[in-house]
């Protein structure tokens, strides 16, 4: 479940999730997967080797990139047999990863990943024109040695701060550029631009992350857990929480967490 709907998965199956996409299963404990992050400037790199004959050079391959359409969710149904196939080089993947050798084997755990992708790869939809009212296309990444961990704006990552620190505080927009020195509309621009979402939907996503936590982990009534995160109404915190994970807080309880307490 995601922040997009719900879907059934399987054993084999292959979730490929955009950045900043919010997501979950259920039950949380019965399902093993193993998790791949791949970096956007090796990616930009990797298109401009395969698509070579349509880059000038490594500073045209983003503007290649820029060019596709793609799902912020997609789900390959490799089934079970050809899933299997993935399972030693994943597993070997993730050994030299946790391991001190990371870089003595460098391109073993190159060729072990290119292998993955190759079973993937031809089952991935993307577009050359914007079909759906989900698909976001991919941000331009800046160069290798001029990439930032942290968001270009400074401004950005000190409002993302202060609504981790304190979700349950009932917010406003004017009030939080006030904080960080923009005005309203232009914090939204920078904020959009760091974390691919309003300062808002960023919000949701961080107080439903938080409800999620305390309906696993306590067995408080689900109105009193959501006014600890800031819904004061918990018919409107049931629907963010659905809307995002696609399950009813009290669904989500049913499944994973403790005994249900009455809301």
């Amino acid at each position: 479940m995601n922040e997009l709907g719900r879907a059934r998965i399987a054993a084999g199956d292959v979730v490929m999730l955009a950045s900043e996409t919010l997501s979950g299963v259920e039950p949380r404990h019965a399902v093993t997967t193993t998790t791949v992050y791949l970096d956007r400037d090796y990616v930009v790199d990797q298109v401009f080797w395969e698509l070579t004959a349509l880059t000038a050079d490594r500073h045209e391959a983003p503007r290649v990139v820029d060019s596709f359409y793609v799902e912020p969710v997609q789900i390959v149904h490799l089934g079970r047999e050809r899933g299997g196939y993935l399972a030693p080089w994943l597993d070997e993947l993730v050994d030299l990863s946790l391991g001190d050798m990371a870089s003595a084997r460098y391109y073993r755990m190159q060729a072990l990943l290119f292998s993955v992708v190759d079973v993937i790869w031809p089952h991935l939809q993307v577009t050359t024109a914007r079909v759906t009212a989900t698909q976001r296309r991919a941000s331009r990444p800046t160069l290798p040695r001029l990439r930032q961990v942290r968001p270009l704006r400074s401004e950005a990552r000190l409002a993302a701060e202060q609504l981790r620190r304190a979700p349950e505080r009932h917010w406003t927009l004017a009030e939080l550029a006030r904080s960080v020195h923009l005005s309203p509309s232009q914090l939204g621009r920078v904020f959009v631009d760091a974390y691919g979402k309003t300062p808002f939907a960023y919000l949701t996503m961080l107080r439903v992350e938080r409800l999620a936590t305390l309906l696993r982990e306590t067995s408080c009534p689900i109105g009193v857990a959501a006014r600890q995160v800031g819904w004061d109404d918990p018919s409107y915190a049931a629907r963010q929480f659905r809307r995002c994970l696609g399950v009813t807080p009290r669904q989500y309880r049913a499944a994973d967490g403790p005994a249900s307490a009455v809301a």
